[in-house]
Order: structure tokens, then C-alpha cells, then sequence
């Protein structure tokens, strides 16, 4: 399968200590063709997004090591994968090996996200996973030379999908996204860990109009 253009600038992403999903292979949880099944998906996703009306992008920080390192999808697991390609009317096999692995933070991003119909884009700043030194199963905020690669990328992003908006999921995520956004909106929530999930599912819920406990339409 040819790459989309996006996905293999992506691809070719290569900092100190970082994992990137879909030219790495993890050779403890990974398929032996794991980089090429990411990398694949992540591309027909991008694929189908460039060609519908998006109304966000939802933009995190860094891809984490129980998620995004093992699916590739930002914001999403292995139990989530399903979920995501479905949203864009596609089918993606884990390219994991092993029990599923949850994330909490992907388990509440999808407890919304399953009650919302607009069309969603889900990436973060850094689209690799930032590690410790010598331990790659960490996370790590992103450093500056990283951040500005990333920023980048999303700026590119932007321009290729043209959303409507952007909701950042955290201040990091609204910093960079509000310096590459230009004139898209950029709407700021809480990031759901570290005790912030009630506001974070409060703060969603106002913007689109759901119920946070229930996930009803208002």
C-alpha cells in the first residue's frame, strides 16, 4: 500500500529516545510487520479525513506507551482500535501481539467520543512516544526540538483537513496548537488524567452538547 504523503513525513521521524509506531518495532509486544500495519491505517485514515468535512481535530500531547506506541492511533488503545477505524468506515487488526492493553486515558477520550457523531480527527503535538533513557516502556513529556517537529506536522495537518476547530486536550496541546492554528478556533479542555476527568467529560459535554454522566443528547 502506497503512504500517503502525511503519514511517511511522519514515518520518517527519528529523535533520541523515542518510539516511532510506524517505522519501529517493539520486540517484546509487536507483530513482525507492526510498523507497516500502523502505518497503513493511520494512511487510509488520513485518506478518508482529507476527503470529508472535519469538525475537530482533537489534538494530545504525546503518544503514550500503553496507546498510541502499540496502535499508532493517537488518543486510542488496543481495545479502542475497533472503535477508531470504524468511525472512519475501515476495519484494522492489532498489530500487537498478546492480551489487550487498556489505557485509561484512551478509555475515557472513547467513553465520549462513542456519543458523538461529528467527524473527529484524533492526533497529538509529538506523533511518536517520547521515553526515558534506556527504559522505552515510560513516558516523557516531549522536548523542545521535538515539540517544534511536531508543530510542524501539525501545521500541516491543519491545512491538509481544515477543521472546523480544534479542541487541545490540555495547556501543552493549546499552546502549540494556538501557534500553528492561524485562524481555526482553538478551544482549550482539561486533560482527563491526574484527576481530571469530571472536568474534562463537563468541558466536552458543553461543546457538544451530550450528557457527561450518561452520554445522552441534551
Amino acid at each position: 500500500m502506497k503512504l500517503h504523503p502525511f503519514v511517511s513525513a511522519v514515518a520518517a521521524l527519528h529523535f533520541d529516545n523515542c518510539f516511532n509506531p510506524y517505522s519501529d518495532r517493539c520486540d517484546v509486544h509487536d507483530r513482525c510487520d507492526a510498523p507497516e500495519r500502523r502505518a497503513a491505517a493511520l494512511s487510509a485514515i488520513v485518506a478518508k479525513a482529507t476527503h470529508k468535512q472535519i469538525d475537530a481535530i482533537w489534538v494530545g500531547r504525546d503518544l503514550g506507551y500503553r496507546g498510541g506506541r502499540r496502535t499508532g492511533l493517537a488518543l486510542t488503545d488496543d481495545v479502542h482500535i475497533p472503535q477508531h477505524a470504524k468511525r472512519w468506515s475501515l476495519t484494522a487488526d492489532r498489530p500487537t501481539v498478546g492480551s489487550a492493553v487498556a489505557e485509561r486515558t484512551a478509555a475515557i477520550i472513547w467513553s465520549v467520543l462513542d456519543q458523538i457523531d461529528a467527524r473527529i480527527f484524533l492526533w497529538n503535538v509529538f506523533p511518536l512516544h517520547p521515553h526515558e533513557v534506556d527504559d522505552p516502556f515510560s513516558n516523557r513529556q516531549h522536548n523542545a526540538n521535538e515539540r517544534r517537529a511536531g508543530e510542524e506536522l501539525l501545521r500541516e495537518l491543519v491545512l491538509l483537513l481544515r477543521p472546523a476547530r480544534i479542541i487541545a486536550i490540555g495547556n501543552d496541546a493549546a499552546a502549540s496548537s494556538s501557534r500553528v492554528a492561524d485562524d481555526v478556533e482553538v478551544s482549550c479542555v482539561r486533560h482527563p488524567s491526574y484527576g481530571g476527568q469530571n472536568q474534562f467529560l463537563c468541558q466536552i459535554a458543553e461543546i457538544y452538547r451530550i450528557s457527561p454522566q450518561y452520554g445522552r443528547l441534551l
